[in-house]
């Protein structure tokens, strides 16, 4: 696992068991849990994470807004996806160097009935639908993402 997707990992960890009210306490348990992160870096994830303040009885408090998460991605999509590629069980995105994680997130965060899930490399996503009557709809919704994020048709015949 990335050091990244262990640290975002860790830190929606925190956030769902602890009250987090600032940049410097998470830094505090992160580094109790031996993950080292500047305020930058945590900024990042935050924005990658959909990670809110909100204020409770008991005050400030960092939470997960699942509204919100991806959205970051979400913009960049279009841009990262070079290519999509299937067969008769399964769809292959390939993308950008270091960018296969977060696009197999994104597609995750969907939470769409015809995908099962994904699996990540550095730069390769396989997509796995839930039957083989659905690749043609799954094909169609990243190629349809790709175009409605980046405002372009990218490198493929769209």
């Amino acid at each position: 696992m990335s050091a990244k997707l262990t640290r975002q990992n860790k830190i929606k960890e925190l956030l769902n068991s602890k009250l987090v009210s600032s940049h410097e306490e998470l830094v505090k348990l992160l580094k109790e849990e031996d993950i080292i992160a500047t305020q930058a870096t945590l900024s990042r994830d935050f924005a990658e994470l959909g990670v809110i303040r909100t204020f409770t009885d008991k005050g400030a408090k960092y939470i997960l807004n699942s509204e919100e998460s991806g959205k970051q991605i979400a913009k960049l999509i279009g841009f990262e996806i070079l290519s999509v590629e299937y067969n008769e069980s399964m769809i292959v995105i390939r993308t950008l160097a270091g960018r296969a994680q977060g696009i197999a997130h994104y597609v995750d965060r969907l939470n769409r009935v015809e995908i099962l899930g994904t699996v990540a490399g550095d730069d390769t996503v396989l997509v796995i639908p839930n039957t083989h009557q659905n690749i043609s709809a799954v094909v169609g919704l990243i190629k349809r993402m790709m175009v409605e994020q980046s405002g372009t048709k990218n490198k493929l015949n769209l």
